[in-house]
């Protein structure tokens, strides 16, 4: 593949992302100052940490097929796809459930096949194997030469990647918030952040998990613990995907209070918990909170079978 097409500035990224304020009384009542990131408006196919965790990775991956992991509702997959479309090289999406091979494709998997993603459906336990050795040889080989990037793209790589987000954050706001799937975003953002910031990550995801998987990034990409973060895992409103209807009442309320198109899935999330923790006294007064805007809404496409 030409060497050009690995160029990924020549997609025109937003770089630095916007960083707005917000005016919220939710928010000012407290003496706390919102600011959003606009991630969101890197690129418009791959927004937000999506470009932040994807651009090592592909340059690493050098125009081989890529290969990676996601659900049915994959932000990341649907990333992936779209750069492969950009940039002219070939996707496999391996999707959490064969159950779905057979049904019509949600919207999200719609716009992956759309952009020339193969989706390969697993079972459940074939997922959960996925890092297995064995297991994930089986699905290289299927697929031929291919470079294989985990499921939400959180690696070292990607890690490492999210350190330039902490950096344009710094000496910018008292605590960085950010939704967490996979913790690639957090572990990165929190080393790139400044002595006196801190990283704080909202889990969409139950399980309780994420502390030690962003631990064990931080280890791999930086040699150890690096920057200020915690988790609040309060908000996950039951798990990844469960968007019960006080959560869309919440988004379409800040949707008119600011303009901003919420995406359901984390962002949703994000803003609910920020709104939460000012009600609960948990920024002191003075405090300058920036929420990371790391996506968009999911695009509406007609589903269509598996091909």
């Amino acid at each position: 593949m030409p060497s050009e097409a690995l160029d990924l500035s020549r997609l025109r990224p937003v770089l630095p992302s916007p960083l707005r304020p917000a005016e919220d009384d939710r928010f000012a009542r407290h003496g706390v100052r919102l600011l959003l990131k606009r991630d969101d408006l890197i690129h418009p196919d791959l927004p937000g940490n999506k470009w932040r965790k994807l651009a090592p990775n592909l340059r690493a991956a050098a125009g081989r097929t890529v290969l990676t992991f996601g659900g049915a509702y994959s932000n990341h997959l649907r990333a992936t796809a779209a750069a492969g479309r950009l940039l002219g090289f070939r996707t496999v999406g391996v999707v959490r459930g064969d159950e779905l091979a057979g049904r019509p494709l949600n919207p999200s998997l719609a716009q992956c096949a759309a952009d020339g993603m193969t989706l390969h459906f697993v079972d459940r336990a074939t997922y959960r194997a996925k890092a297995d050795p064995e297991v994930l040889a089986g699905l290289l080989s299927a697929f031929g030469e291919c470079c294989a990037i985990p499921e939400g793209g959180s690696n070292a790589l990607a890690a490492q990647g999210c350190t330039e987000l902490g950096h344009e954050l710094r000496g910018r706001a008292d605590v960085v918030a950010v939704a967490c799937g996979t913790g690639g975003t957090l572990a990165g953002l929190a080393a790139g952040l400044a002595p006196g910031q801190r990283a704080l990550g909202i889990p969409v995801l139950r399980g309780g998990f994420l502390g030690a998987a962003v631990g064990e990034l931080q280890q791999e990409a930086f040699g150890g613990p690096a920057g200020s973060w915690s988790l609040d895992e309060r908000f996950h409103f039951g798990g990844y995907a469960r968007t019960p209807p006080r959560l869309h009442a919440f988004a379409d309320d800040f949707e008119q209070r600011h303009g901003l198109p919420v995406e359901r899935l984390y962002v949703a999330k994000l803003l609910y918990a920020l709104t939460a923790l000012a009600e609960e006294g948990a920024f002191p007064a003075g405090t300058t909170v920036a929420a990371v805007i790391t996506g968009r809404p999911a695009p509406r496409v007609p589903a269509r079978a598996v091909p």
